[in-house]
């Protein structure tokens, strides 16, 4: 495994359930302490780490909402869930003493501090990762967008979105067993195919923002690791090819 970073500073998007492991609900310690360490590992490179962590092994406010509950405050359940992820991934890395902040979108002053730009890049400078929590503080918007939101905000290189599927696939893999892999993509395609890795607003900000977007199965120990460090691993999607003259960079297949 290659031990030079790719990238100086990059966005880590987590997914509430990434933290469930085989449960149905809550944290499960295990997978929490193996992500801990890998995030570790990487840091240890001299890699500036920020992390978007989502709340759906908690509760997810379009959920809710369907059982009844009023979407605005199903959304800000969902907020107040990233934050018991984030306080539980900062836990974990502080164990491992990595020095972490947690910055939430909301203000909750007696267990983060309340998101602020430049201090923000002034932790990643240091060296400290920061788990950026509630998304961005509004409802009706995915954690994917406070995702893309952050990473253009700290002018991140890269967006790394940790998933439980090796990268993007034309179709569904768990419903359509002859789904095709698409090694890279662009964001065009993502929106004119509707590709649903992500909301069509955190694309069109990374597009806008030129951020390209790396999907990759996070069950596999080490992608971590090996995304940052430039790897071929899962699935990446960027601007246009280039051109080199008068000749196209052959077509994605």
């Amino acid at each position: 495994m290659a031990d030079k970073p790719a990238y100086r500073r990059v966005l880590l998007k987590l997914s509430g359930e990434a933290l469930m492991g085989s449960q149905s609900f809550g944290l499960d310690e295990e997978v929490l302490g193996a992500i801990a360490d890998e995030i570790g590992e990487v840091s240890a490179l001299g890699v500036e780490i920020s992390i978007v962590i989502g709340g759906g092994n908690i509760i997810r406010g379009v959920a809710a909402s369907r059982r009844g509950i009023d979407r605005v405050t199903g959304d800000h359940m969902g907020m107040l869930g990233t934050v018991i992820n984030a306080l539980a991934l900062q836990d974990a890395l502080e164990q491992r003493d990595v020095t972490t902040r947690v910055q939430t979108a909301i203000e909750i002053r007696e267990v983060a501090e309340q998101f602020i730009r430049r201090r923000a890049i002034r932790h990643l400078e240091k060296g400290r990762i920061v788990i950026f929590a509630a998304g961005t503080g509004n409802p009706f918007f995915t954690t994917d967008s406070a995702a893309a939101l952050r990473a253009s905000e700290v002018k991140a290189e890269v967006l790394l979105k940790a998933t439980g599927v090796e990268g993007i696939y034309d179709s569904d893999p768990r419903l359509n067993p002859n789904a095709r892999p698409l090694r890279e993509v662009t964001y065009q395609e993502v929106l004119e195919r509707n590709l649903k890795f992500m909301d069509a607003a955190a694309i069109s900000l990374c597009r806008e923002n030129e951020i390209p977007i790396v999907l990759f199965d996070l069950n596999r120990r080490g992608n971590i690791h090996r995304v940052v460090c430039g790897e071929d691993v899962g699935s990446v999607v960027r601007g246009e090819p280039e051109r080199v003259g008068a000749a196209a960079v052959p077509p994605i297949p």
